[in-house]
């Protein structure tokens, strides 16, 4: 069965294209900062979103039209396969990632389940081997269920931590089998609703123990994925543990696992923290802990994460730089987890999102080539920390300074003078660069 059938495959057809399914900006092959579009870009489709999201919301039921419903749960499973494997094959993209629970249906016992999951794997890794497409990243799904509702591997529940360290058991051993290059952790319920009923030492003690175990195991049977952590400050929790990349990172150093893992940072869930997208990148980048990213944007009216495509130029022109600085991904992709809207219910909205949303990247990387090619940041910073070149400033940064010798500096030099960043200039020429 074609599952998209009024879509061909998406292809470059240039700005001037009036073509809803056809990417105006994103050339896979061009050539920009010495690397193909396509090599900058590692794009990749949430199999949650494309393939699982119904279009319901807290005030309204599902709305969205899919044709891969079967009779049984299992049916549907597998056509989703076939239906994803269409999918990336037409917007040529070509890596993919997902929960467990979105792959196959949940049985009765811990067994039925991972006798689902194997009959999907199999299924998924022959499509792979058809297809040459590549899974970035899976993960396991330890919120949805209600056993979770104290958490994970911060719950009170001792039997549900074991449970949960046998679905990513599980859920490690099917990353190997399907060669997936990163494995994430995302701790939807690893948090408190309220301190009042909350040993915080312990849970965040016993989530060390976890990823531990995690470690131990991967390295048990040879899974080399890069271990990835994605930060998100609330919501569903109140506070989740893991709630920015500063605090991800230094629960990390404290429990002797930053060597092991890096960061899956998401835009929506930086802005929810209170940050920017590109301040999220920049903190990983300077710690060496920027890993992939989940490319979507929130909505700053609604306090929630909405999830939505990225359209915003300026956001991922920013966040494409922080890309490029950092020399790239590595292993890592920018995964899509990104959902269309409720009123954008018919299933060719799914390629309008992903078209949208590439294109946005692309045209962010080409602003990049130019920011680059005319040193427009390095230049700026390099005037404006000038003072830290020669003379005491050099001293300092040499680790020559000592508090006596900076008295004595600031005791003979008592005119002080400060320059303008002309920070409305630089933001005013910045535009020039994206618009």
């Amino acid at each position: 069965m074609e599952y998209f059938p009024n879509v061909k495959k998406i292809t470059f057809e240039g700005p001037k294209s009036d073509n809803p399914f056809a990417f105006r900006y994103y050339n896979p092959q061009e050539v920009v900062l010495g690397k193909s579009m396509k090599e900058h870009l590692r794009f990749a489709v949430a199999y949650w979103h494309t393939m699982i999201q119904d279009g319901c919301d807290p005030f309204g039921s599902a709305v969205n039209k899919r044709n891969w419903f079967g009779k049984t749960p299992i049916d549907t499973a597998k056509n989703r396969v076939d239906a994803i494997f269409e999918f990336l094959t037409k917007l040529d993209v070509d890596y993919f990632c997902f929960h467990d629970a979105d792959i196959a249906p949940e049985g009765e016992t811990l067994k039925e389940t991972n006798k689902n999951i194997d009959e999907i794997v199999a299924l998924i890794k022959q499509r792979m081997s058809e297809t040459g497409k590549r899974l970035l990243w899976n993960t396991a799904n330890m919120f949805s269920n209600p056993r979770f509702v104290h958490g994970a591997a911060s719950s009170s529940n001792a039997v549900v931590f074991a449970h949960a360290a046998a679905q990513v058991k599980k859920g490690l051993e099917v990353g190997k089998e399907l060669g997936a290059t990163n494995y994430v952790f995302w701790g939807g319920r690893e948090g408190y609703e309220s301190l009042l009923n909350t040993d915080m030492n312990l849970e965040q003690d016993n989530m060390a123990r976890f990823f531990h175990m995690a470690v131990d195991y991967a390295k048990e049977i040879n899974f080399e994925a890069q271990f990835l952590i994605e930060p998100k400050p609330k919501e569903p929790t109140t506070h989740q543990y893991d709630f920015d990349c500063s605090a991800a990172i230094a629960f990390l150093s404290a429990y002797g696992l930053k060597k092991y893992f890096k960061l899956n940072i998401e835009a929506n869930h930086a802005t929810l923290a209170g940050h920017t997208f590109e301040h999220e990148l920049n903190i990983a980048r300077c710690y060496d802990m920027l890993g992939s990213i989940d490319a979507n944007q929130g909505n700053s009216i609604l306090g929630w994460d909405t999830d939505e495509f990225p359209t915003d130029l300026y956001s991922v022109t920013l966040a494409v730089y922080q890309i490029v600085e950092n020399g790239g991904l590595g292993k890592g992709g920018i995964n899509f987890d990104a959902k269309v809207r409720r009123s954008s219910f018919e299933q060719d909205d799914l390629f309008f999102g992903h078209i949208a949303g590439i294109d946005t990247f692309a045209r962010g990387l080409k602003a990049v080539e130019k920011l680059k090619k005319d040193k427009f940041f390095e230049n700026i910073l390099e005037k404006r920390y000038a003072s830290y070149k020669n003379g005491i400033g050099a001293d300092i940064v040499s680790g020559k300074a000592n508090f006596k010798t900076l008295e004595e500096y600031a005791l003979q030099n008592t005119k002080l003078k400060n320059e303008s960043d002309h920070l409305e200039q630089i933001k005013s020429k910045l535009n020039d660069y994206i618009f």
